[in-house]
């Protein structure tokens, strides 16, 4: 058995994370922790399963204060549970209200954590409630905007927290599957990965960026007939928005900035940004913007995943 001064914990309302050793006097190895969250109806049961599809140790709808103690077991677990996902939301009720205790104490003792936080439009929660015809949690007996606006102000501090946050507005379960693969598939975590969102300024700002850059100083080529078919993905589109003045500037400009962002983010441990680049209709600058930036991306050793939010809706 190991003694008290191996078992370097730190304990909390009766919950303890081990650093020190096993029973058999191996060192423990703390696992890696996620904790999915977000807004009830926007897809954290399906994050849930494809994170548990990935080989994940999932717990669905635990209270905060086991968190501590769940890891303490992973770390006892001689590496046979070495990443675990925990669902944590406001069904918790009064049990959710313990959350950033738990936080803290996970903090205290150096465990590598990420919070992946849900998000999506009111429009959208609401069709989906009424589709499934289940009430909100938070609704009592008003009105499911009224259970949304509740959870959005319970949540607030938690996504404002998020390492990642998705917006599955627009998503359906195999898209929101394809961006969390995107971030979670492989062995090996990168030190920053990014996120390139072309959009389109007329079908709304896309809630989940972390930084808009607005292209709609470039001459437009929808106003060039033979260019008007064509996406900023063709090269003569793209030729054509970079031999506007101020382009080339703008991009080697903003490359910069993003670089010194990068640096930044990578010191204070953030591991996800999303970039979303705008033009009026998500078609023709925006697109051919996005592809150059990522390219300046990846080559500062940023991992970058490009997603056209709105090419084709027009």
């Amino acid at each position: 058995m190991s003694t008290p001064q191996e078992e370097q914990g730190t304990e909390r309302d009766g919950a303890q994370v081990s650093t020190g050793t096993t029973d058999q006097g191996e060192s423990a190895a703390i696992p890696e922790l996620v904790i999915i969250s977000g807004m009830s109806g926007a897809g954290r049961s399906t994050a849930a399963k494809c994170l548990e599809d990935l080989g994940w140790f999932v717990v669905d709808n635990i209270p905060p204060e086991l968190i501590p103690p769940m890891v303490e077991l992973g770390a006892r677990s001689q590496g046979n549970v070495a990443k675990i996902a925990v669902v944590v939301d406001v069904r918790g009720r009064r049990f959710f209200a313990n959350l950033k205790e738990s936080l803290a104490t996970l903090d205290v003792q150096n465990v590598k954590r990420r919070i992946v936080f849900l998000e999506s439009s009111d429009e959208a929660l609401v069709r989906r409630f009424e589709s499934v015809r289940r009430p909100h949690p938070l609704q009592g007996d008003g009105r499911i905007v009224d259970g949304i606006a509740a959870e959005r102000d319970l949540l607030r501090e938690l996504r404002g927290d998020a390492d990642l946050v998705i917006d599955t507005s627009s998503l359906n379960v195999h898209e929101l599957r394809a961006k969390l693969d995107a971030q979670f598939a492989g062995e090996e975590v990168p030190e920053l990965r990014a996120t390139v969102m072309s959009f389109g300024f007329k079908y709304g700002l896309p809630v989940d960026a972390d930084m808009v850059i607005d292209c709609r100083f470039i001459p437009n080529p929808h106003w060039v007939p033979e260019l008007r078919p064509f996406t900023g993905l063709n090269e003569e589109v793209s030729d054509y928005v970079f031999n506007q003045p101020g382009s080339k500037e703008f991009l080697d400009g903003y490359a910069e900035l993003l670089r010194l962002v990068a640096e930044g983010y990578r010191r204070e441990g953030k591991r996800y940004v999303t970039i979303a680049v705008g033009c009026t209709g998500g078609k023709h600058r925006s697109v051919a913007m996005s592809e150059k930036l990522a390219r300046r991306l990846v080559s500062e050793g940023v991992e970058t995943v490009v997603v056209h939010r709105d090419m084709g809706r027009e």
